[in-house]
């Protein structure tokens, strides 16, 4: 006779997963860092006390909803008679309403604007 042995399943061990995942995980931390901290005797420069100047050459948008360019009064159609070339950079006031702010967009945009850019403050975090 034959003796029949008892064939037992081996079961599915979850240790090969779990290293997988610890890897990714690992990989993901040293690759998502994206900068260099700064070095942690670094002062950066203090900008609060220094009086803003706009690019010049920049549509500068007033709260009153005054359009100015170098200094001088305009309009979106008198603006793109003289300044044509380049895409139409406006730098607005902080306090300026919003609805002030798309009718100067749009102005532009009908007058001939190839493209209008928004030029705003960046601050670091």
């Amino acid at each position: 006779m034959i003796r029949q042995t008892n064939i037992r399943k081996k079961r599915d061990s979850t240790i090969p997963l779990i290293n997988i995942v610890f890897l990714m995980l690992v990989f993901f931390l040293i690759a998502g860092t994206v900068a260099a901290p700064l070095d942690h005797d670094l002062k950066l420069v203090q900008t609060q006390d220094l009086e803003g100047r706009e690019p010049p050459d920049a549509l500068v948008l007033h709260v009153d909803g005054r359009l100015t360019f170098r200094g001088q009064q305009t309009t979106p159609e008198a603006y793109l008679e003289s300044n044509s070339t380049g895409p139409t950079r406006i730098v607005p006031d902080r306090d300026v309403a919003a609805q002030r702010l798309m009718a100067v967009t749009g102005a532009l945009r009908r007058a001939g604007a190839t493209s209008v850019i928004l030029v705003t403050e960046r601050a670091l975090p």
